[in-house]
């Protein structure tokens, strides 16, 4: 599953059916529950009274760690991005790797957090919620990863008349592996992120000849 993370607001209050059985902390027990509920019955359709049920909580613990349902939502669209964006920064220190085995990696990594674990939390993105002001915070982490995609890109030589567009369209590809995953959940996901991130790397002008190359250095790098 996507990792959820965030900062705990306080010291959960006691639940209503015990410990967790699952290991969790409360915080995490909560963002799984809407994790489930969000990307099943829809973000609109579940009540903080619900996710509480789901986790196993009173309501009351529920608020003493999230301040309602937007929260939860902006805790869960972060954690989509938060690993990737973490591995571009340390990417960005392999001066001794080629940007185009630095690339795959990223490209590869980013698809198959989009596509594996047992929610399609991707799909949140497309909710009309998330362009509320609430959700600025995820926006920026967003706007960072994909600054990075077009280092790479540029760094690697890209060709393209418009190296924006060749940014937009390689960062648009890897998220494009949201619909996919909706579309045809059957679909294995490493083999999904493997087939985005070559395609990713044609796009950015690596030929046949290349990448086999480029695809043995970037699994070097994860």
């Amino acid at each position: 599953m996507v990792a959820v993370a965030g900062s705990s607001r306080g010291v959960g209050r006691p639940r209503a059916q015990g410990p967790s059985r699952s290991g969790r902390t409360t915080r995490q027990d909560v963002l799984t529950a809407a994790a489930e509920l969000f990307t099943t019955l829809g973000y609109s359709a579940t009540s903080t009274r619900a996710v509480a049920e789901r986790a196993g909580l009173r309501q009351a613990s529920l608020y003493h760690h999230f301040a309602g349902k937007e929260d939860i939502l902006a805790a869960l669209l972060e954690s989509t991005v938060q690993p990737s964006l973490e591995l571009a920064r340390r990417l960005a220190t392999e001066r001794g790797a080629a940007p185009a085995g630095r690339l795959w990696a990223l490209c590869r990594a980013d698809a198959a957090l989009l596509a594996g674990g047992p929610y399609n939390l991707g799909a949140l993105y497309l909710l009309p919620e998330v362009r509320a002001e609430r959700f600025a915070g995820f926006h920026r982490l967003r706007a960072e990863l994909k600054q990075y995609y077009a280092d790479l890109l540029l760094a690697a030589g890209s060709a393209a008349a418009d190296p924006v567009v060749r940014a937009d369209l390689v960062f648009g590809l890897v998220e494009s592996v949201i619909l996919l995953r909706r579309e045809t959940p059957e679909r294995d996901p490493d083999r999904l992120a493997d087939a985005t991130a070559d395609a990713a790397l044609r796009i950015a002008g690596c030929g046949e000849s290349r990448l086999a190359a480029v695809r043995d250095e970037g699994r070097t790098l994860l």
